[in-house]
């Protein structure tokens, strides 16, 4: 059995490699303690902790949402789903794009009007103390138990891929502990060191350097990876990429799914079934990621602490052409991983070292093997800092929801900033130590924690996006409504699974947002608790009217099309998808614009019912329509992620 001193030897890796990534790792530290310091002697106040003091500027917005958002996750699992499925899962960033300009322009301007601090202190004012209380809690179980184990765990394995780590321990004092574990520990205090003692304006102002090395290094390990393999061939880097494109688009791999965003179920099932054709445009991904980007604390409490509207909103549209950058870093190295893997003769003088034996195993085989000294140790900075800086994220995110929304609301109401912040502190470190115990016997036995994590998502988005969203938009959203809308979420996930367990998850949670925005709908109409109000101004009934028939009719045209290709595809069984409309439509899975027809549709209910009904809920926000306006450079890059978006639809369909 090797030693440690050995695998080092052969990871590829050399002196100046370790030297780099120690560099980086004390520049972290020592820029996120100065970044830390008081300024003038003076103590922190709580939203100099937990909200940067809403100094934030757009470009640090965007850059610490995308810092905190890239993790192993994506490194890793997406890297490792792009060798197996293709450029697919590619939907999953292109789609969040648009995402962030829908929350950016509808969700976030409501927020910042009203000074929230947390999400759950969003539910606490929209509908009742109980409902914010219960979304406290689901939040600081998922942070510690789900989001900081799995970050850590797949980071600790990632790592010991690239170091050649595998199953190794050492022996401390007497006790055998694993090098992952160590691993673990030491990515904890590196994110705890600056983030716990700073708070947010450590963790945003370090993401904008750690950005810089996510996305060069990542850019850099594609970018040497097309050089080598085009050096093998003759060819630059780009026509390595376009050779590649053409061998796995043409001939016997015709109908190779690895580079289409749109998978047809027939050409590879199993793919389909993580990625399912437009379903990854028009489906459940689009609760996954307003889900996820609008109402998940510790990505959206980076806009809160945007110093205004405005920077807030181009913050986010910053992120988006981020987002779309991310399939050129993750997942083109795995679909040259895979490349490589279906002739690895033809690349055979490269005396490549190691194996893929499973996907994930995809990106550290490329960094091993592709990127040269000295880039290497910067590769593996990038990966640290996407591993870092979303742990420093979670970090304080999870003490800002437990110090403002149980601590402050429930146990010490008169608490001074001082004792919030070191409060927020404690708590922080007592989430690293409960994760650092409990990492091990949560995912320890799991071998695919990536796909485990989203499955899980895929329960809990349908309900949030209702509670918030409607919560946010329309006045007559009730209470009753939101409690047992919150109740039902994960047993409707749960009974989903079981009954229709082949279906793919964006589908099934597409299906179950559609059940559970009913039955929200018709408890709130049921519900007597309302209050008289004044209608809107005449012009602004007028718009939203306009808009309630545009966006309605566009929805009921969508179902429309859906129930027609659905009901007409199962009269016409054995079809074949490459000489059929049809059949290709239901092939690849038309049936997801039932979900979209619904999402886009139900705008018309809160927009009509906003306009004309005389009654709200009690507690329903006064929204500034006002709010929704956006600049003329929000505008332009709003166009400009379509624009590209499109492109890469058309290009790569």
């Amino acid at each position: 059995m090797k030693t440690i001193s050995e695998a080092l030897a052969t990871s590829g890796f050399e002196t100046i490699d370790f030297i780099i990534l120690i560099i980086y790792i004390c520049l972290l530290i020592v820029l996120g303690l100065f970044l830390s310091r008081n300024k003038d002697g003076k103590e922190k106040t709580a939203n100099d902790y937990f909200l940067a003091g809403n100094t934030l500027t757009w470009w640090a917005v965007g850059a610490s949402l995308i810092a905190a958002n890239i993790s192993a996750e994506q490194f890793i699992g997406m890297s490792g789903t792009g060798f197996r499925d293709g450029i697919a899962i590619a939907a999953y960033e292109v789609m969040a794009a648009l995402a962030l300009v829908v929350i950016g322009k509808f969700l976030l301007p409501v927020m910042l009007d009203r000074k929230i601090f947390t999400i759950p202190q969003f539910l606490r004012e929209r509908y009742n103390d109980g409902v914010g209380l219960a979304f406290s809690i689901l939040w600081l179980f998922l942070y510690v138990f789900v989001n900081l184990t799995s970050v850590a765990w797949l980071g600790a394995i990632a790592i010991e891929q690239i170091l050649g780590l595998q199953g190794m321990s050492v022996e401390i004092l007497g006790f055998t502990i694993s090098i992952r574990m160590l691993i673990i520990l030491m990515l904890f205090i590196v994110a705890g060191v600056y983030s716990i003692y700073g708070g947010l304006a450590s963790v945003a102002w370090t993401d904008v350097m750690q950005v810089t090395f996510l996305v060069g290094g990542g850019l850099i390990t594609a970018y040497v990876a097309l050089k080598e393999m085009g050096n093998v061939m003759g060819v630059n880097p780009l026509g390595a990429l376009g050779r590649i494109y053409t061998d796995l688009t043409t001939g016997a791999h015709a109908t190779d799914v690895h580079f289409h965003l749109v998978i047809q179920q027939s050409h590879n099932p199993e793919a389909f079934a993580n990625v399912p054709g437009i379903a990854a445009v028009v489906g459940g991904v689009w609760l996954t990621n307003l889900g996820y980007w609008g109402f998940n604390q510790y990505i959206i409490q980076k806009g809160l602490a945007a110093k205004s509207v405005d920077e807030a909103k181009k913050g986010l549209i910053f992120a988006g052409f981020l987002k779309i950058l991310i399939p050129f870093i993750v997942v083109l190295p795995g679909i040259c991983a895979y490349y490589i893997a279906q002739d690895p003769q033809y690349f055979a003088n490269m005396h490549l070292a190691g194996k893929i034996n499973v996907a994930d195993d995809a990106y550290p085989w490329l960094i091993r093997n592709f990127t040269p000294t000295g880039i290497k140790g910067l590769s593996f900075a990038a990966l640290t800092a996407a591993i870092i800086s979303s742990l420093a994220s979670m970090f304080n995110s999870t003490s800002t929801l437990f110090t403002m929304d149980i601590y402050k609301k429930y146990v010490n109401k008169n608490a001074n900033d001082r004792k919030l912040v070191n409060v927020g502190r404690i708590v922080s470190v007592v989430a690293a130590l409960i994760a650092l115990v409990a990492v091990k016997p949560l995912l320890g036995g799991l071998d695919q924690a990536f796909q485990y994590i989203q499955e899980y998502s895929g329960f809990i988005y349908p309900g949030i996006i209702i509670v918030f969203g409607l919560g946010l938009l329309w006045k007559r959203a009730s209470s009753k409504a939101a409690i047992w809308t919150a109740i039902l979420t994960i047993p409707m996930g749960v009974l989903f699974k079981v009954c229709l367990p082949d279906m793919p998850f964006q589908l099934r949670a597409g299906y179950i947002f559609i059940i559970l925005l009913v039955f929200f709908v018709l408890v709130t109409y049921l519900d007597n608790k309302y209050v008289s109000t004044e209608l809107p101004s005449e012009d602004d009934c007028r718009m939203m009217l306009r808009w309630a028939k545009i966006l309605g009719g566009a929805g009921i045209i969508m179902i429309i099309a859906a129930a027609i290709v659905t009901i007409s595809g199962a009269l016409m069984p054995g079809a074949d998808p490459d000489n059929n409309i049809i059949a290709y439509l239901n092939d690849i899975g038309f049936q997801a614009f039932f979900f979209f027809g619904v999402l886009v549709g139900q705008c018309a209910i809160w927009l009509y019912s906003n306009a004309t009904d005389k009654v709200k809920d009690s507690k329903a926000l006064a929204v500034n329509l006002n709010l929704f306006s956006t600049t003329r450079s929000y505008t332009y890059g709003s166009l400009g992620i379509g624009v590209i978006t499109l492109l890469l639809y058309v290009i790569l369909w």
